[in-house]
């Protein structure tokens, strides 16, 4: 699913990925863990496409060749084949949750029913359909996060990368996103990658994989 050679990252002097390596299967869900400033949340950026490698021996996801596509390219492989969850959800406040959810669907030129049915199921399934026509502000934690969720998934995406997802969220919101990422795994078959501090998912993940000072030192 997710293959990368030699992955090298440079800010100015600043070496932060010092040749990292990793395959990721098909339906795996891979913690990625460590200090801050071990370069975990570059090393997702990178991986999801968001960022390049300064050097790299190849980078693939789904057997697509990151490095051959055009930015006009990647920009439609991202929309269509990865979805993004983030600590900070980064919903739009004047959209209701419904709304939010449809935005990639739009993006990629679906039709406006195929996608709002889409989103429908999708916050049927999170437990939200009582929620759907609510904004952000009228939103707990656990369910803008859970809104965020669902917008991740509206494209079928094969892979999802998350950013401390669980970062804000109180114990039992935290908990509950835990599972739910299980839940979908299940169900849609897909691969989550997903940097965290919070222990408890980590030794949830089927892997984990422990970065310190820009390389990954245990897996």
């Amino acid at each position: 699913m997710i293959k990368a050679e030699n992955i090298h990252k440079y800010y100015g002097d600043l070496e932060v990925l010092k040749g990292v390596d990793l395959h990721i299967k098909k339906s795996e869900i891979v913690a990625i863990v460590g200090p801050s400033g071990a370069g975990k949340t570059t090393l997702l950026q990178i991986l999801g496409t968001l960022d390049k490698p300064t050097q790299s021996e190849g980078l693939s996801i789904n057997d697509t060749e990151i490095k051959r596509l055009n930015d006009k390219a990647l920009s439609k492989f991202r929309n269509k084949h990865i979805g993004f969850i983030f600590q900070f959800h980064q919903l739009l406040p004047e959209f209701t949750a419904l709304e939010n959810v449809c935005i990639p669907g739009f993006i990629a030129n679906r039709s406006r029913k195929e996608v709002e049915e889409e989103a429908e199921r999708l916050l049927s399934f999170m437990g939200l359909s009582d929620r759907k026509n609510h904004k952000p502000s009228e939103l707990s934690g656990g369910e803008q996060q859970r809104v965020a969720v669902a917008r991740a998934l509206i494209n079928k995406p094969d892979v999802i990368f998350a950013d401390e997802p669980s970062g804000n969220l109180d114990t039992t919101s935290s908990r509950n996103l835990h599972e739910l990422f299980f839940t979908l795994r299940d169900k849609f078959k897909q691969t989550f990658v997903i940097v965290t501090h919070n222990q408890e998912l980590a030794q949830m993940a089927d892997r984990k994989l422990e970065m310190k000072d820009g390389k990954i030192i245990h897996s």
